[in-house]
């Protein structure tokens, strides 16, 4: 078969690279990543802030130049209903004076062109320089000169967007001259584009500031992220007794609390896990060695190789028997490990007590028998049960006396198993249900020190617990509480 090709190669070669990549990197782009979201969020705000100000200031201008249009030509109203300053009287049609006055009156502002129109012709203009004369645009005179009804509007011209407002002035419906007063935008709008600019450059610089701060935070919020990486990355290179330092009491601190946590577990596994191998390979190796060293020894003697081969036999069913417990612990863990049902307690509790009364010649009694339906095993029930009454009797002489019992209340179950044995120290009551874990008195048990981890994990399968209560001298009580109904186990994640 060939090679990988060079695209393949080239692949590898590339996820090796990023692979590769040191964790600062990582929280380089992190960083990044914050500091591009947080600026392009600052940034749309500050251009959508631009664009309402920009909106609001060219508002506020259209509604200035429409005020000052509407305020020239309503001033050039009033004195046409009014008299001549020089007479005292009406100025009547005499259109002319009328505007004369109104020039005398008024001066226009900077953007402001006034123009006048008398028979289409042009009369009167106001003489402020204006960046386009607008009474030599032919187009534009012709138009104004024979207006007869009043028009608002706006032009395009050299010197940019004109808006005017064109006001003839009538008696009895007869045209006698018409009044033009106009703005140049451009000249008007000139204070309010220093006002955008201004906020513009007031947004960018708010948008520096930002995003300075921002890549400051970052690095503030990355920093202890940091620490935690490279103190887990020493962690892992090393051993699991290092634990990183947990200051403040934010998310990070938070973090760092887990996974020292996590540490925490994953050091009493890997403890437990090594002290389990070691404690296995010790308990098989015993046996081994017997049988290893019986039949080298094996002579031709018939009775001699018939006693050896009883040993034999007997250390292999011992073995057989580790590794049975051993297999069964492993299964605990699996989904398939109970078979649920509906098991009545009290016949349960009835078995029990028949079952085990040919255990040993004890005095077997029945303390009580529990009533009601729960949801549960009942082989694993009856195995872990057995269990404890084949401990009890390991553990008590002939006729002493053993009780078991079932009790349903508060949603449990409890089954017990009591003996009046020699009793277990408290400072070895938690060891007892570890694996491989032998009593004081264990010279009187055969078994390798698994018979109670076996009933502890059928009781956390059951979502169960169980329960010692011993005192040295007076006896032991072992209860199995497992819950009336098993909770449903969740659906996973698709």
């Amino acid at each position: 078969m060939g090679g990988p090709n060079e695209a393949e190669r080239g692949g590898a070669g590339r996820d090796r690279w990023w692979h590769s990549l040191p964790g600062r990197w990582a929280l380089a782009s992190i960083r990044v990543r914050i500091l591009v979201g947080f600026v392009g969020m600052l940034a749309l705000a500050t251009i959508a802030s631009v664009l309402v100000a920009r909106e609001v200031i060219y508002s506020r201008l259209d509604d200035q130049i429409s005020q000052e249009l509407v305020q020239e030509a309503s001033e050039l109203r009033r004195l046409a209903t009014g008299t001549d300053p020089a007479t005292g009287e009406p100025f009547g049609d005499d259109v002319r004076r009328i505007f004369r006055v109104y020039f005398e009156r008024n001066t226009p502002s900077r953007a402001e062109a006034l123009l006048t129109f008398v028979d289409g012709e042009p009369f009167l203009r106001s003489r402020q320089v204006v960046p386009y004369r607008l009474h030599r645009d032919p187009e534009l005179v012709a138009h104004w000169g024979a207006l007869t009804q009043n028009e608002r509007g706006d032009v395009s011209t050299p010197a940019g967007r004109v808006e005017y407002l064109a006001v003839p002035l009538k008696v009895d419906e007869r045209v006698l001259g018409v009044f033009v007063v106009s703005v140049f935008r451009e000249l008007e709008q000139g204070p309010f584009d220093d006002a955008i600019t201004a906020t513009i450059a007031v947004g960018l610089a708010v948008l520096l500031i930002g995003s300075l701060l921002a890549w400051g935070v970052a690095e503030s919020v990355l920093r202890p992220v940091r620490a935690v990486t490279q103190n887990a990355r020493a962690i892992s290179e090393t051993d699991l007794t290092r634990r990183i330092d947990v200051r403040g009491h934010d998310e990070v601190a938070e973090l760092a609390a887990t996974f020292n946590a996590t540490l925490d577990r994953l050091e009493s596994a890997f403890t437990a896990q090594r002290r389990f191998l070691d404690d296995a390979g010790h308990e098989l190796k015993t046996p081994l060695t017997i049988v290893t060293g019986h039949l080298e020894l094996l002579g031709e003697d018939p009775a001699e190789r018939d006693a050896t081969l009883a040993l034999v036999l007997d250390e292999l069913d011992r073995m057989s028997r580790i590794v049975n417990d051993l297999l069964l612990l492993a299964k605990a863990e699996s989904p398939d490990f109970l078979r649920l049902e509906t098991v009545e307690v009290g016949v349960l509790t009835d078995e029990l007590h028949t079952k085990v009364a040919t255990l040993a010649p004890r005095r077997w009694a029945l303390d009580s028998r529990g009533r009601g339906l729960i949801v549960a095993d009942r082989q694993r029930l009856t195995q872990a049960l057995i269990q404890l009454a084949e401990n009890a009797a390991n553990h008590t002489e002939d006729d002493d006396a053993i009780a078991i019992g079932s009790l349903v209340e508060d949603g449990e179950a409890r089954f017990w198993v009591r003996d009046e044995g020699l009793g277990i120290p408290p400072e070895e009551q938690a060891r007892v249900f570890t694996r491989f874990s032998r009593g004081a008195d264990s010279s009187r048990s055969e078994g390798a020190g698994l018979g109670l981890s076996i009933v502890r994990a059928i009781a956390h399968a059951h979502h169960g617990r169980i329960e010692l209560e011993s005192r040295p001298g007076v006896g032991s009580t072992f209860t199995l509480v497992v819950p009336v109904d098993q909770p449903e186990e969740e659906a996973p994640a698709l």
